[in-house]
């Protein structure tokens, strides 16, 4: 088998485990399925190099990685998130300005029906049905406030199967975990924003 095959057959045995396990560990979290439908990867030989390539819909990033709340503190005060911060070690956060303002709440409203979170039990402290609207509102500030917690369903399985790769390959060719995830992610964000 030449260099090249084996490169090429190890970066495409690495690119299917990643993908694979990713859409594993979304079906375990009981999503929609659209994230995971959108998973993909895959391996190109240049002329010059190989490149393994991996995308998703742009929300899949923040749900990896999770995203810094705003600013946790200023939820109310005997909540059980006051002052938490969700992914504080992440590098995306609320509040940055570069999101699509009322982006969270539109999308919460398909996730509220779908997990029938809203029904009509719920109730103000004046004991009046609160609205769907209302309640979008509300889930949206608290997420926000303190963000969104890191579900790695991405990360971990690229870390595994980055892990596996032959440790010749690794070493022959240079190829750093931490440069490759980033630089797979900034491919994709590319995409999204020129």
């Amino acid at each position: 088998m030449s260099e090249t095959n084996f490169l090429l057959d190890a970066l495409k045995e690495f690119e299917q485990k990643v993908v694979q396990a990713a859409k594993d560990n979304l079906t375990k979290q009981n999503t929609s399925g659209e994230l995971s439908k959108s998973i993909k990867g895959d391996v190109k030989q240049m002329p010059n190099s190989i490149r393994v390539f991996f995308e998703m819909n742009e929300y899949g990033f923040y749900q990896d990685e999770g995203v810094k709340g705003a600013n946790p503190s200023a939820l109310p005060k005997g909540s059980k998130n006051y002052g938490k911060q969700k992914a504080p070690n992440s590098r995306y956060r609320f509040g940055s300005g570069k999101g699509q303002k009322g982006g969270l709440t539109k999308s919460l409203d398909k996730w509220i029906v779908r997990k029938g979170v809203f029904n009509s039990q719920i109730r103000d402290k004046k004991g009046k049905f609160k609205s769907r609207k209302g309640l979008n509102f509300a889930i949206a500030r608290s997420i926000f406030e303190k963000g969104i917690k890191p579900t790695m369903f991405f990360t971990k399985p690229f870390e595994k199967a980055y892990n596996q790769l032959p440790q010749e390959l690794i070493d022959k060719y240079g190829l750093d975990m931490e440069n490759l995830l980033l630089s797979i992610i900034d491919e994709n964000f590319k995409q999204y924003y020129g």
